[in-house]
């Protein structure tokens, strides 16, 4: 694949994400995303509550736009950059000749006549070129080297994390059961109750100790294997002038990378968990009676409400769709681009929020479908009326026309006026969505056990046509499940 071009890559950098034209009056807002001053003002035109990064969305609690003089600077050389030719060669300061041979006992390039000067006269000397394709194969064998170590430890992570959570969720289960049956019992059972749950608790933070401590190893290491994969990648797609500066040193930082294994939950605390689960097992026989009359509230609900409602087949418009996401043929994945794509603005596309609509409406009814998440860390999942704004700057609430819940980073919110903080003690990856047209209102489960995660109450959702809606932030891909 041919090296990009260093002029185009500041050209890109000295870009406006929203005119996607060289910056004017480039102004810093809190978050550190870059904009001109004109175009994230208009963004901002009509808002009297707090407003968000055209970008990120990060909530900007004070509209304080920071001159960016620097970024001013670089996008004038950019601009003198684009009127020069491109890929040119370095010349000798002493001699103004081309830097084509390369002495290997100072580490340098030189130009022809300093090779026939007395200072290089005894020393190796090689074509540039050549040199430059010796140290590439190496920096490139520790490339592939690098690349596999974060494969192994990306699955590591995956696999402690999926393990971790398996194990949560039978700690949250037999919490479940246990509070549950405890209610009715309360007067009778209350030290023992505490007693069980005080053994689930010391067990659920051991097991939350190993994992945060294995994500964070992890993720240091992950971390730091990046950074040196990255700085590689960019090296060896500098001219070898450039290339060959401190190669070495890059070698020599190749060469130390290791990693370490996680830390697995012991046999020990999987015993205890499996003998506690014996326990439960016990105390449920002794409760069956209570059982049969006194259903669980929560599990009679979620049964009405999922017995009632139609699964919906939903595909996501293209037509509707931010030139920042790319949608699969079937409509049912969408993922975020690495550029903007030059698609039509008809009138039905967004342009300034990466978000898109499902193709179905509903009006009337009971529907439900489910949105795998992933573990990506920018999205938000719901509804939106049909009539909502397409063009410039949109408020993601009830009030713009649309009701869902977002993650951003770790925090999760529902989408309310203003927003509402969720405390999720666990990460959602998938997500059932229940419209109910006729009663206005939406609401979120986790769909591998139908625990509820918010619900916006009743009428809070007006009549008229309401389709699926999603938002898609950086490094997320979501999908709609059959």
């Amino acid at each position: 694949m041919a090296a990009e071009n260093p002029v185009e890559i500041l050209q890109e950098e000295a870009t406006c994400p929203i005119c996607l034209e060289y910056f004017r009056q480039p102004v810093t807002l809190e978050c550190g995303h870059n904009f001109c001053r004109a175009c994230v003002s208009h963004c901002w035109e009509g808002s009297d509550t707090d407003v968000s990064c055209p970008q990120c969305r990060e909530i900007i609690q004070q509209r304080n736009l920071r001159p960016n003089r620097q970024l001013a600077n670089m996008v004038e050389i950019a601009k003198r950059l684009s009127f020069q030719a491109a890929g040119g060669e370095k010349m000798c300061v002493e001699h103004q000749e081309a830097l084509k041979p390369f002495c290997e006992e100072d580490q340098s390039p030189i130009c022809v006549v300093c090779d026939r000067s007395r200072a290089h006269r005894t020393h190796m000397v090689v074509p540039i070129e050549e040199v430059a394709q010796e140290y590439k194969e190496k920096i490139q064998a520790h490339l592939k080297t690098r690349k596999e170590e974060r494969e192994k430890l990306l699955g590591f992570k995956v696999t402690g994390e999926e393990k971790s959570q398996e194990y949560l969720k039978r700690i949250e289960k037999e919490k479940q059961k246990i509070v549950s049956e405890f209610q009715q019992l309360r007067q009778f059972l209350e030290e023992q109750e505490r007693l069980l749950l005080a053994q689930l608790e010391k067990l659920d933070k051991e097991i939350v100790k190993i994992q945060n401590k294995n994500i964070t190893k992890l993720s240091e290491q992950i971390s730091q294997l990046s950074e040196l994969i990255s700085e590689m990648e960019g090296k060896c797609h500098k001219p070898a002038t450039e290339f060959l500066q401190d190669v070495r040193s890059t070698l020599s930082r190749c060469e130390k990378g290791k990693f370490q294994q996680p830390v697995q939950i012991s046999l020990e605390q999987e015993k205890r968990l499996s003998d506690f689960s014996q326990k439960t097992i016990v105390l449920m026989e002794t409760l069956r009676t209570f059982k049969d009359t006194l259903p669980s509230e929560l599990e009679r609900k979620v049964g009405e409400s999922r017995g009632a409602h139609t699964q919906a087949n939903v595909t996501l418009d293209p037509d509707t769709a931010h030139p920042w996401l790319v949608l699969s043929e079937d409509g049912k994945n969408v993922r975020r681009a690495d550029r903007w794509q030059d698609l039509p603005n008809n009138p039905e596309r967004f342009d300034t929020v990466s978000c898109v609509l499902g193709c179905e409406g509903f009006t009337s009814g009971r529907h439900c479908w489910e949105v795998e998440v992933g573990d990506g860390p920018c999205w938000a999942v719901g509804v939106a009326r049909e009539s909502v704004r397409r063009k410039g700057w949109i408020s993601l609430s009830p009030k713009g026309g649309i009701w869902a819940v977002e993650r951003c980073g770790d925090q999760f919110w529902a989408l309310t006026s203003p927003a509402t903080c969720l405390p999720l003690h666990r990460v959602p990856c998938r997500i059932r969505v229940y419209l109910d047209c006729d009663r206005g209102q939406v609401t979120f489960f986790y769909a591998s056990d139908q625990a509820p995660i918010f619900t916006f109450v009743p009428a809070s959702v007006p009549g008229g046509r309401i389709r699926p809606w999603l938002w898609v932030g950086p490094g997320s891909q979501l999908r709609l499940c059959p």
